[in-house]
């Protein structure tokens, strides 16, 4: 499937989705090269409403063919609110996926792409862990960073990092 195609699937079975695309070796001298045109490093960032994370995955792995997951993190906005994010790929034919979701203020929950990606797991654990995110239907949510005594989640940024914490004071 092509840049183009992907992005025109993506908008009609996703119509709320906010679709971009950039292409990672695009300068302001050269933001048309043959490089972009052909679609070859070229990302599209789609943010998805949270209610459609999951489905947005299984779309992304089934019909785009991105089966390779490579990575899965958060962002905390502050007064925003926490945006889950994650990278799948379609290594046959280049094209990226950057999926962002906006939680939004005060809510921390989020569903799980494990049933989607396997390779989700350790790094849904690592995002509970830093950032406190529950990913519902996650099959082993806790912490795979620090101990289990340890008290709040250490990347939001209303985190006080002169907390001391035993054994470490």
């Amino acid at each position: 499937m092509t840049h183009e195609q992907a992005k025109t699937s993506i908008g009609e079975r996703f119509g709320g989705a906010q679709v971009e695309s950039a292409f990672a070796g695009a300068t302001a001298d050269k933001p048309g090269s043959a490089e972009a045109t052909a679609g070859k490093g070229v990302a599209l960032t789609v943010t998805v409403p949270v209610d459609q994370w999951t489905a947005f995955a299984r779309f992304a792995k089934d019909t785009l063919g991105c089966r390779f997951f490579s990575f899965s993190t958060a962002v905390d906005w502050k007064e925003q609110g926490l945006e889950v994010v994650a990278k799948v790929d379609n290594v046959d034919t280049g094209l990226s996926i950057l999926m962002k979701s906006k939680l939004g203020p005060g809510v921390s929950e989020c569903q799980s792409l494990v049933p989607v990606f396997r390779g989700a797991d350790w790094m849904e654990r690592e995002c509970y862990d830093m950032f406190g995110i529950r990913f519902d239907g996650h099959p082993d949510l806790r912490r795979i960073l620090l101990g289990d005594d340890w008290v709040g989640h250490p990347l939001l940024k209303s985190y006080a990092v002169d907390t001391p914490h035993p054994p470490y004071r």
